[in-house]
């Protein structure tokens, strides 16, 4: 390796045009680099979300999520499933082996309930498990009138265009909005006197209303398309619908007789030749005789059945901080910057006020201000760290110039590892930022080592060119091991699999980058600097060669005295000494502390991830089974105003019912209550909630209502043990629950 010295010394012009190059390759990848909380990637989870109104969760389970979860069992690849029957709502979540991507999951899902015969009034939806799925942005909507209804309606074709212009925003969910739908009711004895049944009444709207290709037209002018059939545009036009299968009415119309129907006496004249003569004409006084035609009576569906238009029954209650609003969630591209996204979605707000008139628009959580603090956070610890380690250099070396050296090679090697994680596609968050942050302390260790052994054989009179060759020769394999060796130990958390290793892979290859651009830069650029920037040994002239030795070993013992004459000499050796005459103690002394290692690690805390340290959290409220949507609704205003009466609290936005978003994959609530809590800045978030507990315990009637950890937008992990209990069936699973409360008792 110490070759590679040796090559930059005598191409030191190229050396610096690399450097040059670097410098500003590395400061367009960090403009170019998108941030983000965590890394982006794809989980092989999912969810199928089933809305069945007015559906228990009896019938839920026998008719939805069993049927659901049968399917999904057959399907290549899939590892494990699990479905919660609720009111209303069936969820069943699956997950597949890491490396199966999202779209595959997606067209595995959605496959498996093509095949399968849900009611007709179920509605299912595959939400994706992927984190790009978790809203960058979410916005209350409220009228200030209190008549959200009006402002539901203009939502969409408002909020949707506006927010999708945004550059990176790949959706933009709106939620909240009040359904409608129409309503039929039957008119039984019709249908029964024209032979008709409810099937007549499915069958006409299956058959008309549709508009369907018949194909294109070609001419000399182009080509034109050909659309067959007419929609349904308007509650009239619904209402005019016919039915098949009408009854047929009998009407009866005269016609004019034949001769047999003459009247009694006619004659025909004597001599007629067959051709009644001209002018003739035949005596009124005719008979007729009836003919039969037949007609059909198209009967509709207005005549069949009382048509209204209303509001569908609500399945979700949305509130923000104890007041019905909308909901709007923006979720990004993969690609997309998290900031850059938040940013010009909060652009376009005032916008968005303007169009929709006197409303209130209220940022409910936004990942945005997280991210930027967070990196900002570990941006500042990174320069502080570098700081430090450039004072620390200059107190040991006590050499400006060796300083400098080395205060250069930090920062190349960090944006080399900027060009890296371009190049590998990874951007910049919570994991290579601090992979940056632990790296610089050790990326400093190579550009130490060498240029103190520069300076020291530069002490000894050598000179430059040959001082600096030597040096790095001496130490090149050294830390070569050491880099290599660290290298090897972090490298393989790249190669661990599951949901660790998609979080973890950027860490670990930024601080192999790092460390491997650390080596380069001590081996290259570090002995260039030197050579420019150390100062050479003062020329000696001797009379022969013997005289130059003899005054090269005299300066070489000269300089290695004060070595020994140094602070850190004088503490060390006498230390080392005492080991090295000690051999047993100092070995049973090492073995000692590894063991109190060993003992004090089961008294270590552990966890995925950990406290983020983010001013928001989620709280769910479990009720007991049967709970109507009003109950529901009169248990959560309740948590409401215990939140809302701290004043640390500054958003309270409550979902009772769908949350509807790819969150679901990873145990968001999809059918109960869920409660998005966001707090001022600088709030001890452990004693508030700590508070928060004791208040929600002291009300039985709140029911069950837990903290979600984990981390800040999008990191919802629970902090509860869920167990689960399978039984072949349910007489078997009572008897288990029993058993469970039993010795639960004891």
């Amino acid at each position: 390796m110490h070759r590679l010295a040796k090559l930059s010394l005598a191409n030191r012009s190229v050396v610096a045009l690399i450097t040059i190059i670097i410098a500003i390759f590395g400061l367009i990848s960090v403009g170019a680099l998108k941030q983000e909380l965590i890394p982006s990637f794809e989980t092989p989870q999912a969810a199928i979300v089933t809305t069945y109104p007015g559906a228990s969760p009896e019938v839920i389970d026998k008719q939805v999520s069993q049927p659901i979860e049968s399917a999904v069992r057959a399907l290549d690849g899939l590892v494990t499933s699990s479905s919660t029957s609720q009111n209303n709502v069936s969820i069943v979540r699956v997950e597949f082996d890491y490396g199966t991507s999202t779209a595959k999951v997606k067209e595995s899902l959605n496959s498996a309930l093509a095949s399968l015969s849900l009611p007709s009034e179920a509605t299912a939806k595959v939400l994706s498990g992927s984190f790009d799925s978790v809203p960058v942005l979410a916005l209350g909507v409220s009228a200030n009138s209190g008549n959200n209804e009006a402002i539901g309606k203009v939502l969409a074709d408002t909020a949707t265009p506006l927010l999708s212009s945004v550059p990176g925003v790949r959706d933009v969910a709106i939620s909240g909005v009040i359904e409608k739908r129409i309503n039929l009711k039957l008119k039984q004895s019709v249908l029964n006197a024209n032979g008709l049944s409810a099937q007549s009444i499915t069958s006409a709207l299956q058959s008309n209303g549709f508009v369907v290709p018949a194909g294109t037209i070609d001419d000399s002018k182009g080509s034109i398309s050909v659309e067959v059939g007419t929609p349904v545009n308007s509650l009239a036009d619904f209402k005019a619908l016919p039915l098949i299968g009408s009854k047929t009415t009998v009407s009866s119309t005269p016609s004019a007789s034949s001769q047999s129907g003459m009247p009694s006496g006619f004659k025909i004249p004597a001599g007629f030749s067959g051709q009644i003569p001209s002018g003739f004409k035949i005596p009124s006084t005719t008979t007729s005789t009836p003919t039969t035609s037949t007609s059909v009576t198209a009967l509709t569906i207005a005549d069949v059945a009382t048509v209204t238009y209303e509001n569908a029954p609500v399945t979700s209650i949305a509130r923000v901080n104890g007041k019905p609003a909308l909901s709007i969630s923006i979720t990004k591209t993969q690609d997309a910057n998290t900031v850059a996204v938040s940013k010009g979605v909060n652009g376009k707000i005032d916008e968005l006020k303007k169009k929709l008139g006197d409303v209130t628009i209220t940022t409910i959580f936004d990942q945005a201000p997280y991210v930027s603090k967070s990196l900002e956070n570990l941006s500042t610890e990174g320069l502080l760290g570098l700081g430090f380690a450039i004072i620390v250099i200059l107190i040991f070396l006590m050499s400006v110039r060796s300083t400098l050296v080395t205060a250069i090679s930090i920062p190349t090697s960090v944006l080399i590892t900027f060009i890296g994680l371009g190049w590998f596609g990874y951007s910049l968050n919570l994991f290579t930022l601090s992979a940056l942050t632990i790296a610089i302390g050790r990326v400093v260790d190579d550009s130490i080592v060498v240029i103190e052994n520069i300076n020291r054989h530069l002490s000894y009179g050598e000179p430059k060119r040959k001082a600096i060759l030597r040096a790095v020769r001496e130490v090149s394999g050294a830390i070569t091991a050491a880099t290599i060796t660290t290298i090897a130990v972090f490298l393989p958390i790249a190669l661990v699999g599951g949901l660790v290793g998609e979080l973890f892979r950027p860490f670990a290859f930024t601080f192999a980058i790092a460390l491997a651009a650390s080596l380069f830069v001590s081996l290259t650029i570090v002995p260039v600097l030197a050579y420019w920037f150390l100062k050479s040994p003062e020329a000696t002239t001797h009379q022969d060669e013997a005289a130059a030795a003899a005054h090269a070993r005299t300066v070489r013992i000269e300089e290695e005295t004060k070595e020994r004459r140094s602070i850190l000499q004088r503490g060390y050796l006498p230390v080392l000494r005492w080991t090295q005459k000690r051999p047993v103690v100092t070995l049973v002394s090492a073995f000692a502390i590894l063991m109190l290692t060993f003992a004090l690690v089961p008294q270590l805390k552990t966890d995925f991830i950990g406290s983020s340290g983010s001013n928001s959290f989620v709280l769910n409220q479990e009720l007991p089974a049967g709970q109507t949507l009003e109950q529901r609704d009169k248990a959560a205003a309740k948590v409401e105003a215990i939140l809302l009466a701290h004043p640390e609290i500054s958003v309270v936005n409550t979902t009772i019912g769908s949350s509807g978003d790819g969150r679901v994959a990873f145990g968001a609530s999809a059918g109960g209550t869920s409660i998005q809590v966001t707090t001022k800045e600088d709030v001890d978030q452990a004693a508030l909630k700590s508070e928060l507990e004791k208040a929600f315990a002291a009300d039985s009637t709140l029911g069950t209502v837990k903290f979600s950890s984990g981390g800040g937008p999008g990191l919802g992990s629970s902090s509860t043990i869920d167990v689960k209990v399978i039984a072949p069936d349910d007489n078997k699973l009572n008897l288990d629950r029993k058993s469970t409360r039993l010795n639960s008792s004891h």
